[in-house]
């Protein structure tokens, strides 16, 4: 039996996962969970998963929490709080694998310590990658965990790669990923309506059922272009290897194409139960609860190149990875603080990319090598980044 710590265990992927490791208590222990100050659906989780420890990062919700705790039959749950208690609980004795589920920056720190000390990482937070690269592969190298990715894309991508693959690695012999798309709900929209797109709209996802944060990033494509980022340094291979797809069913989830003209693809319903379950039973596999993919059902697939006009944050993503160094963790940075301020209405949804490409206009590409730079970086330009949201206020 393996014990798991899900960082992030109240989002979407940490309500999957939880979901998955119930339909097999006899080869997963749940020791730790973690959330930011959903208290509810936490202490709902805990009676049914009995962990060993939990962590609100919000120290009042944690307050909070350990009341809830107290009139119930799990109060001997022990219950940190604290970002730095994310670190404590990834690197637990009792954990071999971490489900990296915390969006954005935040989960940098706690999956890269996991990572030092040899954990089997479940990545389901790209952000911590893209920030980190070089950094966080070197750390999974040096201490021989597993890197296992969750997203549904860089999943299928890995599916698709030869027997034994690692991730790291570039598999010779295949020389293109094709990295599909969605498009979102504005896919087809005039670009002229964009500017009025409302909050509600841009996360109301027309295949997937994600949180907010990811639902805009579909909406503005900056989740397929950080999800690029992340295969260049998942699969070994340069921007130019990686190309995006449109396919609005979501029923192919990406493609490898090889040297001999094969072309292999990962198929089944849009559900994150399938990459969870694949990751967590990897090199095996095992039932996820997700219904089977009737073909017959699906009658078309469609593919389409994505237009950089509609989408500018793809061409940003592109332009991140080609500049190297820093430039990814200011694009990652400025991304975050640009769709909150969207997200809070103090932005226009056009705005996103605007914020995004007049930050990136205030660094130069200087190296990325110590954890130090890439945090200092990614402050820096999330104070930028407020300030020219500010500027751009309605």
């Amino acid at each position: 039996m393996k014990g798991i710590c899900i960082l992030g265990a109240t989002g979407s992927i940490g309500v999957s996962t939880l979901d998955v490791v119930a339909r097999h208590p006899d080869l997963y222990k749940v020791i730790a969970l973690t959330a930011n100050n959903n208290i509810d659906l936490l202490f709902e989780q805990c009676l049914q998963h009995r962990p060993k420890v939990v962590v609100v990062v919000d120290a009042d919700k944690a307050d909070s929490f350990k009341a809830k705790l107290q009139n119930s039959d799990i109060a001997d749950i022990k219950v940190l709080s604290g970002a730095a208690a994310l670190e404590e609980v990834a690197v637990l004795v009792e954990v071999d694998s971490v489900m990296a589920a915390i969006v954005g920056a935040a989960g940098l720190l706690p999956t890269l310590a996991a990572a030092k000390v040899g954990k089997t990482i479940l990545l389901a937070n790209k952000e911590a990658l893209v920030m980190s690269g070089a950094i966080f592969l070197k750390a999974v190298t040096d201490s021989g965990a597993d890197l296992l990715p969750i997203d549904s894309e860089h999943n299928a991508i890995f599916q698709c790669m030869p027997a034994g693959y690692r991730t790291g690695i570039h598999a010779k012999t295949a020389r293109r990923i094709l990295l599909t798309a969605s498009g979102g709900p504005f896919r087809e929209m005039p670009i002229e309506k964009m500017a009025d797109v409302t909050p509600a709209q841009a996360v109301a996802h027309p295949n997937w059922d994600m949180g907010k944060k990811i639902s805009v990033d579909s909406a503005t494509m900056m989740n397929k272009g950080l999800e690029m980022i992340e295969a260049c340094l998942l699969f070994n291979m340069a921007p130019e290897q990686i190309e995006v797809v449109i396919h609005p069913q979501s029923v192919i989830h990406s493609m490898v194409d090889y040297v001999d003209g094969t072309v292999l693809a990962q198929m089944g319903n849009p559900d994150m139960r399938v990459p969870i379950a694949h990751a967590m039973a990897w090199p095996d596999r095992f039932e996820s609860g997700v219904e089977p993919l009737n073909i017959f059902d699906v009658k078309r697939m469609d593919f389409e190149k994505p237009d950089l006009q509609r989408f500018p944050c793809l061409r940003l993503a592109y332009e991140a990875i080609a500049a190297g160094g820093i430039m990814p963790t200011v694009l990652n940075a400025a991304n975050e603080i640009a769709v909150d301020a969207f997200l809070n209405e103090r932005v226009r949804f056009t705005d996103i990319p605007v914020i995004i490409e007049r930050t990136m206009h205030k660094f130069k590409a200087t190296p990325a090598d110590t954890l130090d730079i890439i945090l200092e970086t990614d402050q820096q330009a999330r104070v930028i980044s407020r300030e020219i949201a500010a500027e751009l206020a309605h």
